[in-house]
C-alpha cells in the first residue's frame, strides 16, 4: 500500500497523494478512504499507460532554445540581440509548438513568405539561421531529412543603394540641426565617420581635445535589450579599436559641448546616462521632422483617436511649431552621415588603406567597393584617362569633327 499524506477541504477530512507525470508535472489525488484513493491512483497509472507515445523529439521551441545558447557563446552581444528577436519572431512564432519531426518544406515556406516582403539583408540572415537549426540538427540526428535543403537564399526586397550626402545636402542639414541636442551627432558622423552605435557609447575620456592634433578614440559600442542601453568595451569588429583625427571644425564643436557637458558620455539623455532605445529614435527625429517627408501622427481627444497626416512644403513651418522649418527635401539617415565621410576621404584622394582604417572596416572588400563607386563613378574625372588609353582613336575622332 501506498503511504499517503492527510489534509481537510472544508472540513473533511482526505487522503493525498501526488502523482508524477510524463510531461514532468505532477498531480495531486485526494480520497475519502485509503481504497478509494486507490482504485484513483491505479486508474490514472493506466490512463498514462494507455496515452504514452514514444518520444519524437523536442519541438521547435525547444531545439531553438539550445541553438541560440550557442550562437551567444560566438557573436557579438549587438549581433545576439537580433538574432534572437528574428529566431523568436519568425521561426517559434510560426513552428513553435511543431515536433522538429513535423516540420515539411511548406511550413518552412510559410516562415518565410513575411519575411520576403522585408529587406535582402534581413531575409537572408533569417535564411541563415533556419537552415543553420535545421543543419544542426539533422547532425545531431533528431531529424532525418532536412525541410530547409534548397530554400533559395535570395529573397527580400533589394537594398537600396546608400549614397552620400552632396555638400549643399550637408550644409543644409547642418543648418538645420545647429544648436539642437542632436548637432553633435550630427557632426561626429560628417566629419569623424563614427556608426551610430559608437558615437552613442563615445565618452569624454576617449576625446583628446588639448593636443597637436586632436583626436578621438573609438573602443566602445552602444546597443539596446528591451529598449534599455548596454555599453560594451568592445566594438563591432577588432578593426573597429582605432583612432581617428578630427578637423577644427569637430574639435570646435566639441569643446563646446563638453563646456556644458555634466555626463560622461558625449551625446547623453538628460540624467547624463546613455540613450535609450526610445530616447535615441526621439533624438533622430530632430532631424527627420525638418524634412518633407509625409508622416502621420496620433492625436487623442478624451478617448478618441484620430490619426494626422502631415505634407511638409519646402520653406515651410511647422503647423503647431513655428520653430521647426521644414528646410531639408531630402531624408538623411544616420548611416549616410558615415558613407558621406568616407566618400569625401576618398575624394580627397586617400588610398583605400587609410580609408579602411578611418572608418574601421573588417577587410579591405568592403572599403574598396565602396572606394570604387566613388572613385571610378564620374566620367569627369575618368576622361583624360580613357583619352590617354587610347590617343590615336582620340586624335582620328577629333579630324572627323
Amino acid at each position: 500500500m501506498a503511504k499517503y499524506g492527510k489534509t481537510k477541504i472544508k472540513g473533511i477530512e482526505y487522503y493525498r497523494t501526488r502523482l508524477s507525470l510524463p510531461n514532468g508535472k505532477r498531480k495531486t489525488l485526494y480520497g475519502k478512504t485509503i481504497k478509494e484513493l486507490d482504485e484513483l491512483l491505479n486508474a490514472e497509472r493506466e490512463k498514462i499507460k494507455e496515452n504514452l507515445v514514444p518520444d519524437k523529439g523536442p519541438t521547435v521551441t525547444e531545439y531553438c532554445e539550445v541553438r541560440l545558447e550557442v550562437i551567444k557563446a560566438h557573436v557579438q552581444p549587438q549581433t545576439y540581440v537580433g538574432y534572437e528577436q528574428k529566431v523568436r519572431a519568425y521561426i517559434e512564432s510560426s513552428l513553435g509548438d511543431k515536433l522538429l519531426t513535423e516540420v515539411t518544406p511548406d511550413d518552412i515556406d510559410q516562415v518565410m513568405l513575411p519575411v520576403s516582403l522585408l529587406s535582402s539583408s534581413y531575409y537572408r540572415t533569417v535564411h541563415m539561421l533556419l537552415r543553420g537549426i535545421f543543419k544542426a540538427a539533422k547532425k545531431s540526428r533528431l531529424i532525418t531529412d532536412d525541410p530547409t535543403e534548397g530554400l533559395s537564399s535570395r529573397g527580400g526586397k533589394p537594398k537600396k543603394e546608400l549614397t552620400a550626402l552632396t555638400d549643399e545636402q550637408a550644409d543644409l542639414l547642418l543648418a538645420a540641426v545647429h544648436g539642437l541636442r542632436v548637432e553633435t551627432f550630427v557632426m561626429l558622423g560628417l566629419y569623424a565617420g563614427l556608426r551610430r552605435e559608437e558615437i552613442l557609447a563615445l565618452q569624454w575620456d576617449c576625446v583628446h581635445l588639448d593636443v597637436a592634433n586632436p583626436y578621438l578614440e573609438v573602443k566602445r559600442t552602444w546597443h539596446i535589450i528591451a529598449n534599455q542601453p548596454v555599453i560594451t568595451d568592445t566594438t563591432k569588429t577588432a578593426a573597429g579599436q582605432r583612432s581617428i583625427p578630427i578637423p577644427p571644425v569637430l574639435a570646435d564643436q566639441l569643446r563646446l559641448a563638453k563646456s556644458k557637458s555634466t555626463s560622461d558620455y558625449v551625446v547623453a539623455n538628460s540624467a547624463g546616462g546613455a540613450l535609450s532605445g526610445s530616447q535615441w529614435r526621439n533624438l533622430w527625429n530632430l532631424v527627420s521632422k525638418r524634412t518633407t517627408q509625409e508622416r502621420s501622427y496620433s492625436r487623442y481627444k478624451g478617448h478618441a483617436k484620430s490619426v494626422h497626416t502631415v505634407s511638409p512644403k519646402l520653406g515651410h513651418a511647422a503647423e503647431h511649431n513655428p520653430n521647426v522649418i521644414y528646410s531639408m527635401d531630402f531624408h538623411p539617415t544616420p548611416h549616410q552621415l558615415r558613407r558621406t565621410y568616407i566618400t569625401n576621404l576618398i575624394h580627397s584622394g586617400a588610398d583605400p588603406k587609410t580609408v579602411q582604417y578611418l572608418a574601421g572596416h573588417k577587410n579591405a572588400k568592403i572599403t574598396m567597393d565602396i572606394y570604387a563607386k566613388v572613385k571610378y563613378n564620374r566620367p569627369e574625372d575618368l576622361a583624360s584617362t580613357v583619352n590617354n588609353a587610347f590617343p590615336a582613336q582620340a586624335g582620328k575622332d577629333a579630324e572627323k569633327g
